[in-house]
């Protein structure tokens, strides 16, 4: 049976079973999406209090065959969030289910529901003196469900892993509007499939997250910051290494930029403070979480010396206070903003082996200037081999002077990353924008697995139709 709209009917039978003011319509910003790839539908727009609103908003929905659109903070990068055909769809918006239910300090966990902002959680967790390690640049409006809807990564991975590793449970709402009490607290618990890692990832086309169990970790006594020049990044790779052996787990971020990135900046934000007055071109971003006892700028004076004798690093900047370290990562997190307001002829969040980093970045620049003449933005997290490769037009030109070759540009950086034996989706997950990549590129056994386990618990399609599987 096809979807049908969500009507006027529809949104009667919604209203009579909810409480007043649950059920209105779609704004602007619930239909838009931050690189401007898709325009949504103006459907219904759901905002529940609680998980059984969620569990009668879906049973409605299964009924009569509506599709439903999950909606966090909006911040996604590939579609997901939103549903450019088909019948108008129920959009249900996490917003108002926004409580930190409990902080488990001895045990280190934090239960929060699905709608608490990214920030709020580390906030929180702050407040019990502890950690909630995932950080990313949207995480004063990225919303927790969101970001394990989409195994969201970020900044933090390399010492601590993506928004699956830490997760311990889950409560969601199931296709069929039942609830699936699966709050664990437990580090242990292997009672057959784990639902949570199923979800997790989903992007919103398996069940919708209502709330989760979180690790929280034992704040670094302190931190050590600095940025280091490298030849190449080869270099930076062997310098990951050297870090390593001397640091070994404290090493909680490790960020590759390239000088295309700092004349973004200045270009775009002037406000930003560039720490070199010429610009290196490469340089790491490395931050140490340091236990007691141990002094940040030695540290990192040593690490620097070791660098030196190896010839991996010819210049750096170790942070003296907070404020610079707080400076210095303003300039990691602000190239995106600087490549947006440039605008990109096409953007990549992929990853490889580490090992294969050098590598993709010197064919990718081949591959590129075989296309074209265009300027590369290559930075990212070159820690856990996640790199965001932009490709933008040169001085004077826009991105739509060049949207005839964006598909061929996409095609060939991906074709590269998969023979490389990288994925295409690092942390951004796939979304609508990656449907096609997923297919060409996933192995066929995974395919079929997919859509079976979509099938079974989604026999009617409802949720989140068209994105990570086409709809069909």
């Amino acid at each position: 049976m096809p979807l049908t709209a969500a009507d006027t009917d529809f949104a009667n039978r919604l209203d009579a079973a909810l409480p007043a003011g649950t059920i209105g319509r779609a704004e602007a910003r619930h239909l838009e999406e931050p690189r401007g790839r898709y325009a949504g539908q103006a459907g219904l727009l759901a905002r529940p209090r609680t998980a059984e609103e969620v569990a009668t908003l879906v049973k409605h929905a299964a009924e009569a065959r509506v599709a439903v659109v999950p909606y966090g903070g909006g911040t996604g990068l590939v579609g997901g969030q939103v549903a450019p055909d088909g019948p108008a769809p129920l959009i249900l918006s996490l917003g108002r289910m926004n409580a930190v239910r409990e902080v488990y300090a001895d045990e280190n966990v934090i239960v929060a529901e699905a709608g608490v902002i990214l920030s709020d959680v580390q906030q929180a967790a702050a407040d019990a003196g502890l950690l909630f390690p995932l950080s990313l640049a949207a995480q004063g409006t990225a919303r927790i469900g969101g970001n394990l809807a989409t195994n969201a990564g970020g900044t933090g991975v390399l010492r601590y892993g993506n928004a699956r590793d830490l997760c311990l449970g889950l409560e969601a709402v199931l296709p069929d509007g039942q609830i699936w009490h699966g709050l664990s607290r437990l580090r242990k618990n292997n009672t057959g499939y784990d639902l949570r890692h199923l979800l997790i990832g989903s992007e919103g086309t398996l069940g919708i997250i209502t709330a989760a169990a979180l690790k929280l970790f034992a704040r670094p006594a302190t931190r050590g910051t600095a940025l280091f020049q490298v030849k190449d990044p080869q270099a930076a790779l062997s310098l990951l290494g050297l870090a390593r052996a001397h640091f070994g787990e404290m090493v909680s971020a490790f960020e590759l930029m390239h000088r295309q990135g700092f004349d973004f900046l200045r270009e775009t934000l002037p406000n930003v403070r560039l720490p070199f007055e010429d610009q290196p071109e490469w340089c790491v971003l490395i931050e140490l979480g340091l236990a007691e006892g141990m002094n940040p700028a030695s540290s990192l004076e040593r690490l620097f010396e070791a660098a030196m004798e190896a010839g991996l690093s010819r210049d750096g900047l170790i942070a003296q206070s907070e404020r610079e370290a707080d400076d210095f990562w303003a300039i990691r997190e602000n190239i995106p903003e600087g490549n947006r307001r440039i605008g990109s002829v096409s953007s990549h969040d992929i990853s490889v082996p580490l090992g294969a980093i050098p590598e993709f970045i010197t064919r990718g620049a081949e591959t590129i200037a075989g296309l074209g003449d265009f300027r590369i933005n290559c930075f990212g997290h070159v820690g856990d081999g996640n790199l965001h490769y932009n490709v933008f037009p040169q001085p004077g030109r826009s991105r739509a002077d060049h949207e005839n070759q964006r598909d061929a540009i996409k095609r060939a950086v991906h074709d590269l990353v998969h023979a490389l034996g990288g994925s295409v989706s690092a942390e951004h997950g796939v979304g609508r924008l990656k449907v096609d990549d997923l297919e060409r590129y996933s192995d066929p056994a995974k395919m079929s697995a997919m859509r079976a386990i979509k099938a079974a618990l989604d026999p009617h399609g409802i949720m989140n139709p068209g994105a990570v599987l086409r709809a069909p």
